[in-house]
């Protein structure tokens, strides 16, 4: 699980490691999400709610979950009104059941209202990336391997995507084109003709221009995985290979790189190919597949 304040530490991302959110990134995003839904007003509310009226609501859990996402939602209800107040009753990273009460909001009726649907879009969201991750992680406990998160994220929520599967207890591959390089087998094609051969080249050149970085070589075949580990990668990507082949090539890894195994991993596939000795599984599902977990905002009493 992750540690109480994780979500409000600085800095950026490491490579197989964890995304870490700021305060000011998460304030970002949730003011435009506002500004998108309130636009020029919530009309419903102005025109229905007594500008003086107040009550209590509490966020809870429609369903079995993983909890990520909070600080969003607090932001959320704070941004339109210094007046709510809230109770935090759970944290992010902890398993719960349904019906569970994850905060408590008191404050001006308008400003909860109007802040009700992007606070859950967030939480939801990435409460279902998280429960998702966690089926996954559970999924092949007692094996060496470890999840990975992919680059298939929502377009604007890498990072809190991101966030999310950590939260669930997986880990963060690269979060962009930046901070690792993967050689793959479009950028091997561009140099098939180079000598000694094509994955050597590629990690000969990557290291070169950038020293520092960490280089891992997407193989498809036993033979490139030998060259892959011979040139000197860090980790070997072992791209669609069935359980038979995948024990193959971490036998010719050798524990020389790390591997990682990619394509075709579900939650009914992924324990066989944990009980293969890789070290990691990558799953573009944990992002691109999840589903919003049920959350409401129940009315509770008057102010």
């Amino acid at each position: 699980m992750l540690p109480h304040n994780f979500l409000f530490t600085f800095g950026a991302s490491t490579h197989l490691g964890f995304v870490k959110l700021s305060s000011q990134e998460i304030e970002r995003a949730v003011r435009a999400a506002l500004a998108e839904d309130i636009g020029s007003g919530d009309v419903t509310s102005l025109a229905t709610v007594p500008a003086s009226a107040s009550f209590t609501v509490v966020m809870r859990a429609r369903e079995p979950m993983v909890v990520a996402g909070l600080a969003f939602a607090e932001t959320a209800f704070r941004s339109l009104s210094s007046r709510v107040r809230i109770k935090r009753l759970t944290r992010d990273g902890l398993s719960l059941k349904a019906g569970a009460a994850l905060l408590q909001i008191t404050g001006p009726a308008r400003a909860i209202l109007s802040a009700e649907r992007v606070a859950l879009n967030f939480v939801q969201r990435l409460s279902g990336v998280a429960t998702l991750t966690a089926q996954y992680v559970a999924a092949i406990k007692g094996t060496r391997a470890q999840i990975l998160d992919t680059r298939k994220t929502t377009p604007g929520w890498r990072r809190f995507e991101k966030y999310a599967v950590a939260c669930g207890g997986g880990r963060n591959h690269r979060v962009g084109l930046f901070d690792m390089v993967l050689i793959k087998d479009n950028h091997l094609a561009v140099l098939r003709n180079a000598r000694p051969n094509a994955v050597a080249a590629a990690v000969n050149r990557a290291r070169e221009k950038f020293p520092k970085l960490k280089i891992e070589v997407e193989a498809d075949t036993l033979s490139q995985v030998k060259q892959a580990v011979d040139a000197g990668a860090d980790i070997i990507l072992l791209d669609n290979m069935s359980p038979a082949l995948l024990r193959q090539a971490v036998m010719i890894v050798g524990g020389r790189a790390k591997t990682e195994a990619s394509g075709g991993v579900n939650l009914k596939t992924i324990r066989a190919i944990a009980q293969t000795g890789v070290d990691f599984i990558s799953v573009g599902a944990l992002t691109h597949s999840a589903r919003a977990v049920d959350i409401g905002l129940d009315f509770e009493d008057a102010c």
